[in-house]
């Protein structure tokens, strides 16, 4: 007989990469692709972009931009073309020890946390309260721990150490709280700086990064059409050490752009291949990680910024698969303030999506309140949605061990099969919740009939318990990631 029990996290989740069985889903054809392509391509040449950096400029010039006095450039289509044709297709990034761990690129979805949320909300009781480093701490442990996080973010944005050296604190508890890859979001180019020596100094010396990264640098640009000097300044000091840049401009419909998804898709595309060209003029073959999202819109009835409204869902992914760059996206946020019905749903519907899109590395898992909240038990959540995902979205085996034909004929229509060794061998190729529940009503009740955030918060805090430390970083390492913060601070007169 079965003993009952659910399958354990190594049973049921298996790697951590989602690959759909079927095949993409595609929520662009090629055609409506190449439109939009061919509207931001318009937007280049004839309207320009902003370009707040001067020595952004003089390389656009230098290849055939042209610049006027108020720093706006008017790309042509060739240059796009040539950035295109020698940005690379994909790449490779490693845990700790400098194995390959996220093969970027293709048709594959990994799914990770977001970064600096700055409040933090209690999946038991929905007390809300401003996030410190320790919470920062507690959430890279758990993403450790947990088996369908590939990777790491911060998670949240500490309100205890100075707003000008929080990046280096978030980056100490990244680099030595979780050996799996990073994606790091750093405030100006001095802290990127910073992060870039501590990485350097975990993997073992300068150089190292560049060909063995572990960690994707998030560069968030004010809009599509306006690229600001710090973002830029980010963008050239990544491309000339080949290091992998998350190139990533924000553009809202009905505010920054269009109200309509194609003219919001095809300004924040034209900031999007402003800097693919921008990144190759440094250095060809410079790795430029696109958008898995974008054609946002605020809800013009309350002015907030949804993370999860279905109407751009795939068309980012579709317009990044068109150009066959590695991108990042967005999945596993929620708009709910708490981890209640609405949470979830929101986080499954947008994991099942950007799965099925194939989004490639999707970060914001554990995100409440549009961005502004997040939470440890949610993060529990859609961890196990990653996994449901997975398992919906897997191959089917139509083997002859599946079809147990032999044993079919042998039971024939009245026998069981629940006694047999076929169901013994294969029960667990069956997908077993470890926090959704299934048992009967009397039972759930006679365990204490709790909600899917209680049981989720107390899944949280017995992981943490239970988690194991990654081993410790050397001696020198632990030494030069303290001086880093220590010089930054003296910089910033703390």
């Amino acid at each position: 007989m079965l003993d009952g029990s659910p399958a354990r996290p190594s049973d049921r989740s298996g790697p951590a990469a989602i690959t759909p069985g079927a095949g993409r889903w595609n929520r662009l054809s090629d055609e409506g692709c190449a439109r939009i392509q061919s509207a931001a391509c318009t937007i280049l040449e004839r309207t320009g972009v902003r370009v707040d950096h001067p020595e952004a400029r003089r390389l656009l010039a230098v290849a055939g931009a042209h610049v006027d006095e108020a720093d706006r450039v008017r790309i042509p289509p060739r240059l796009v073309a040539e950035a295109l044709a020698v940005a690379p297709k994909s790449l490779t990034l490693h845990d700790r020890s400098g194995r390959p761990a996220i093969a970027w690129g293709g048709e594959t979805a990994w799914f990770g946390p977001g970064s600096d949320c700055p409040n933090i909300v209690d999946g038991r009781t929905g007390e809300r309260r401003l996030a410190t480093l320790q919470d920062v701490r507690a959430g890279i442990s758990l993403v450790d721990a947990l088996p369908n996080m590939a990777f790491a973010m911060s998670i949240f944005l500490p309100s205890d150490v100075d707003g000008r050296v929080a990046d280096r604190h978030q980056a100490v508890a990244m680099l030595t709280g979780t050996t799996k890859p990073l994606i790091v979001v750093t405030y100006e180019l001095d802290g990127l700086r910073d992060v870039l020596a501590m990485a350097e100094a975990v993997s073992g010396g300068a150089g190292q990064q560049a060909t063995r990264p572990t960690i994707g640098w998030y560069i968030n640009v004010t809009r599509g059409l306006l690229l600001d000097e710090d973002a830029l300044g980010r963008l050239l000091f990544l491309a000339e050490r080949g290091l992998p840049a998350l190139w990533i401009p924000v553009t809202s419909g009905g505010t920054t752009g269009p109200v309509t998804l194609a003219g919001t898709l095809a300004v924040n595309h034209a900031g999007v291949l402003a800097g693919i060209v921008i990144a190759q003029l440094v250095r060809e073959g410079a790795p430029v990680v696109v958008p898995g999202f974008g054609g946002d819109a605020l809800d013009l009835r309350t002015t907030v910024d949804p993370y999860v409204g279905p109407d751009p869902k795939g068309a980012a992914e579709a317009l990044a698969h068109h150009l066959g760059l590695p991108m990042f996206s967005l999945g596993g946020g929620a708009d709910s303030k708490v981890v209640d019905g609405q949470a979830a749903a929101e986080a499954a519907a947008a994991i099942l999506v950007d799965a099925l899109a194939a989004g490639q590395v999707t970060h914001d898992s554990g995100y409440l309140e549009s961005g502004l909240a997040g939470s440890l038990a949610q993060l529990v959540v859609c961890d196990e949605l990653v996994s449901w995902t997975r398992a919906a979205t897997a191959p089917v085996d139509v083997s002859d061990e599946a079809f147990a034909l032999d044993l079919v004929d042998e039971l024939g229509v009245d026998g069981s099969f629940l006694e047999s060794e076929h169901t013994l061998a294969h029960y667990r190729s069956r997908w077993y919740p470890g926090l959704l529940d299934r048992r009967t009503r009397g039972a759930w009740a006679a365990a204490g009939g709790t909600t899917l955030g209680v049981r989720a918060a107390d899944r949280a805090d017995a992981i943490l318990a239970a988690a194991t430390v990654p081993p410790p970083l050397p001696d020198a390492a632990s030494a030069e990631l303290r001086e880093i913060v220590a010089r930054a601070e003296a910089r910033a007169g703390l």
